[in-house]
């Protein structure tokens, strides 16, 4: 599979730029199976969505990421603010293929930050599957907590997607804890981050792919960019099978 991470220069609650921005970039790097965004890509890191997170309904966001799977024959990952039929507002992740719509909601709720004053939390772990991989959704903040993704828990899978607004003072917390997740469950990690200023924050971006051995593979620098890679499940299976740590994993919270 062919894994695109598109790591955007997010404009502050401004949806339709920041939709001419993904699509700029995924025109640079065509042909991709899938297309990975950062958390809230539509407009940036929104801690009080009232007024600026999108009725899902009607969400522009959502409206073109349908679209363009469609049109590309691809899928693409990435989360938003919406606001949802019960009035609720979530930190979406969404996963859109051109047959269907699969979204996890965000579970731990950066606290720190106060979104959990303002979102609802998600209680389930979601696994997708695309082109013969098992993707894994999470989201920033749930990168810092193991047991919630650990594989054989939160279910079997090949790779973890983490889209993300990762501040550069927490830089070498993202690093690190970005190959860890990869290495002690045995899979890809697919994680991206924003780049650029806020009013709070600046971020570096740091998006990569991780293989099983904590090794990188792919990655941007720290402007917006895309990188691309190809991944080969059989040589996944082949290693797991081969060096067999699955097997000895704790499944007990």
């Amino acid at each position: 599979m062919r894994i695109t991470l598109l790591q955007t220069d997010v404009a502050w609650a401004r949806p339709e730029e920041n939709i001419a921005r993904a699509e700029a970039l995924i025109e640079g790097a065509a042909g991709s199976d899938l297309y990975v965004l950062p958390e809230m890509w539509a407009t940036g890191f929104v801690v009080e969505p009232t007024g600026i997170a999108e009725e899902e309904s009607t969400s522009a966001a959502l409206a073109w990421m349908k679209r363009t799977v469609r049109a590309r024959g691809c899928a693409i990952s990435g989360s938003l603010a919406v606001r949802v039929s019960d009035g609720s507002y979530r930190n979406r992740h969404y996963f859109a293929t051109p047959e269907h719509m699969v979204y996890y909601d965000k579970r731990h709720l950066f606290a720190h930050g106060h979104e959990d004053e303002f979102y609802t939390r998600g209680d389930e772990a979601v696994i997708v599957e695309w082109r013969g991989w098992r993707l894994l959704l999470q989201t920033c903040y749930d990168l810092r907590f193991p047991v919630f993704s650990r594989y054989g828990r939160a279910g079997e899978y090949d790779a973890i997607i983490y889209v993300a607004n990762w501040p550069e003072s927490r830089q070498l917390a993202w690093e690190t804890l970005v190959r860890a997740r990869a290495i002690e469950n045995q899979c890809y990690v697919m994680a991206v981050n924003r780049v650029g200023a806020a009013a709070q924050c600046h971020y570096l971006g740091g998006s990569m792919v991780i293989d099983p051995m904590g090794r990188t593979v792919a990655e941007c620098s720290q402007v917006e960019h895309w990188a691309t890679v190809a991944l080969d499940i059989e040589k996944l299976r082949a290693m797991r099978s081969r060096f067999r740590v699955l097997d000895d994993r704790d499944v007990n919270g």
